[in-house]
């Protein structure tokens, strides 16, 4: 079993990279458009440059993963460097193909594979890299609105190549794959940067001890169930969907048998991070 829980998310971090290349290969490369974040930025340089896009989105990422390493932890950011290193490598051996002449239809399914990929990552303990880890570092120190950082970088991004290949077909159709690619993300993954976790437990002091560690502040609330009017602590603490992951992980290791419900959170006022 512990085999399993090791090559699961391994497999899935593979197969998440798969479906990027795939997507950028296929449909996005081809036709000049951009997908988001860090992978954007080094299809700008590679279209105005001529240089390899796989080896610029690789040569971008590793800065941003050494800085990760120290403030995130080694299982997020291994995954997420298995996920690079094989996105990588995948546009090396998948060749360029021009598999529809319509921009339209290549601008939707190639933000739609890469949707797909990105938030498998997400969903199973790692990342595409790039902005998904600036985002998780962010959002351990600062309570400052991601979602619209993420909207300012990609929009840049775009305007910068619209500007200076002067083709803004390009760029409109680069944000309808990028917006894809989002909402991909929010349906598979989560919407809401911020949620907040709801855990009935019989291992309070273990798993409260662990939480903190991520570092999140735990409200422990006595409860007592209706039907069997046993009485059970109740942690809840909020934390952001980049470690939603790893908090199911966790819950999962100390207590499989604990009650957990994950809700939306619109708002934080006051302190939210811990360290």
């Amino acid at each position: 079993m512990k085999r399993i829980a090791i090559m699961g998310p391994v497999f899935l971090m593979v197969i998440s990279a798969a479906a990027v290349g795939f997507g950028f290969q296929l449909l996005l490369i081809p036709e000049k458009l951009l997908s988001s974040g860090v992978s954007g930025v080094a299809m700008v340089i590679g279209y105005l440059a001529g240089w390899n896009i796989g080896w610029l989105y690789f040569a971008l990422n590793v800065p941003i993963l050494l800085w990760g390493y120290r403030i995130l932890g080694k299982r997020f950011i291994g995954l997420s460097m298995l996920t690079v290193v094989s996105t990588a490598f995948f546009l090396q051996i998948i060749p360029e193909i021009k598999l529809t002449d319509d921009r339209l239809l290549a601008a939707v399914f190639g933000g739609v594979l890469v949707g797909l990929g990105s938030s498998v990552a997400l969903r199973y303990g790692g990342s595409s890299g790039g902005f998904d880890i600036i985002a998780s570092i962010i959002s351990r120190y600062r309570d400052l609105p991601i979602g619209i950082l993420t909207v300012l970088l990609n929009t840049f991004v775009v305007v910068t190549l619209g500007y200076l290949k002067n083709d803004w077909n390009a760029a409109l159709y680069s944000m309808l794959s990028i917006y894809l690619t989002g909402r991909l993300i929010d349906a598979v993954h989560t919407p809401h940067h911020k949620v907040t976790a709801f855990i009935v437990t019989n291992h309070t002091q273990e798993l409260a001890s662990r939480l903190l560690k991520l570092p999140r502040g735990v409200t422990i609330v006595k409860t007592r169930g209706a039907f069997t009017s046993e009485e059970r602590d109740m942690l809840m603490t909020v934390t952001t969907r980049y470690e939603l992951a790893d908090l199911r992980k966790m819950v999962t290791e100390v207590d499989s048998k604990a009650f957990v419900n994950v809700v939306q959170t619109i708002d934080v006022i006051g302190e939210f991070r811990k360290r």
